[in-house]
This record gives C-alpha cells, structure tokens and sequence, in this order.
C-alpha cells in the first residue's frame, strides 16, 4: 500500500472520496460490512413494524442500535471473572 504526504487535513479528507466506484470498491464494503457484523451484531426484533412517517421507522431503528451499544459498554466495563481469579 503506498503512502501518501498531505499538507492539509482538507486534503487527506478528499483523497478518501471515491467518485467512481468499481466493483472491488463494493465487494470491499460489503467485506468490511461483514467483518463488522462478525465483530458486533445487531439483532433486531423479529416481525413487522408500521410506521407512519420515515423519521418514526429511524427513530425505532436508533433506538434498537443505541441500546446496543449500551449492552456492549456495560459488558466491557463489567469485571472479567476470570482474570480476577487468575490474580
């Protein structure tokens, strides 16, 4: 991978932008979507939800991944058993 020199951060920024995607471009987000999905799922609730405006159907979806995340916070925080045992 070769390395690039940047005299603005402005600069880096749009070095990131891809203006023509190619196929590699999508295989290597759906990779990388993947992988993460591996890392930490996010199981929704199973069914069929109504919703009567889009803001209402995102609002939902947030709801379910921030609480997610507060799950995976606790879990990091909590004591590991093990290793106080190790000790």
């Amino acid at each position: 991978m070769p390395v690039y020199k940047y005299h603005t951060f402005a600069e880096a920024e749009q070095a990131l932008w891809t203006l023509h995607p190619d196929q590699e471009y999508f295989k290597r987000i759906a990779d990388l979507r993947e992988f993460a999905n591996a890392l930490s799922p996010i199981t929704y609730p199973r069914g069929i939800f109504k919703f009567k405006t889009i803001e209402e159907a995102n609002h939902h979806r947030e709801r379910i991944e921030l609480e997610r995340a507060k799950q995976q916070c606790l879990q990091r925080q909590a004591p590991d058993e093990d290793h106080a045992k190790r000790i």
